[in-house]
């Protein structure tokens, strides 16, 4: 539609652009179809029925959408290896052996302290982890 056709550029100057008091229409038009107004007058709406609205904020790392880390310290490694001798013990030189990726831990870390000499089979480790296994007799072996 050209716009020298248009009631708004005929009313301009025009308080009511001839739909009389303003308050006769105020309840009407608008709000239909289109999403005008969601951060200002339409906001209770999307608070109510859309809370979702406006979508994901932030950014993923593409490296821990497939990684999931799950960790063990150096001194649950005693209990678990009670736990698995009484199931299936597996020496080596009087060392119990912790296959660690075959019971579902990614890494060891260095909390708590270790007495009994363990051989430990882990892809990734701390320095101290590795220390406090070697201090008390023990050794890591590393998987890739």
């Amino acid at each position: 539609m050209p716009q020298k056709l248009r009631k708004t550029r005929k009313m301009r100057g025009s308080r009511t652009h001839g739909y009389g008091q303003i308050g006769q229409h105020r309840k009407t038009g608008g709000k239909g179809g289109r999403k005008a107004g969601r951060h200002k007058a339409g906001w209770t709406w999307v608070i109510k029925h859309e809370p979702n609205y406006f979508g994901k904020r932030g950014f993923t790392s593409p490296q821990s959408l497939h990684r999931k880390t799950s960790i063990i310290n150096v001194g649950q490694l005693e209990e678990l290896a009670d736990r698995l001798a009484k199931e299936q013990p597996e020496k080596k030189k009087k060392r119990t052996v912790l296959d660690l990726n075959k019971l579902g831990y990614n890494k060891l870390l260095g909390m708590g302290n270790i007495t009994s000499p363990l051989l430990v089979k882990i892809t990734s480790h701390s320095e101290n982890a590795a220390k406090k296994i070697e201090n008390a007799g023990g050794q890591i072996l590393e998987k890739t």
